[in-house]
């Protein structure tokens, strides 16, 4: 049983792992496969259960109009295909891994947060996080 939320455990294909993402889309896992067999990290990527749908109300006919045909029944939006990713090491924490700096890209640089969140490209690690003016 994990201690906090951030840092949580599960059984993926029947192997104990700590949980990296939950509901993350294909392009995200692709991300984070990559980035975390570089750091040496064995990485089990499960599909995510898809969420309960809530029933559809029941329509009721018209009192004494037999012959009007109820609404035809929308059918649901596609669910979108999300998956679980997660590390058989079990003391990896993803939030102490980008903070503690632990975590390399391919070029060699430090794993920024921005980067780890893909809002940049590329990791750029000269200015540390708490110095940077926005």
């Amino acid at each position: 049983m994990a201690i906090n939320k951030n840092h949580e455990f599960e059984d993926l294909d029947s192997i104990k792992c700590a949980i990296v993402e939950k509901n993350a889309s294909p392009e995200r896992v692709a991300f984070l496969k990559q980035l975390l067999e570089l750091n040496k990290y064995q990485v089990v990527v499960v599909g995510s259960p898809a969420p309960k749908a809530a029933p559809a109300a029941p329509v009721a006919a018209a009192e004494g109009d037999a012959t009007t045909p109820a609404p035809p029944i929308p059918e649901a939006p596609a669910v979108p295909t999300t998956f679980t990713v997660g590390v058989t090491n079990l003391t990896f924490n993803a939030t102490n891994a980008i903070f503690g700096r632990q975590l390399k890209t391919d070029n060699g640089t430090i794993v920024t947060l921005a980067y780890w969140q893909q809002k940049e490209a590329i990791s750029n690690d000269e200015v540390p996080y708490f110095e940077q003016v926005r």
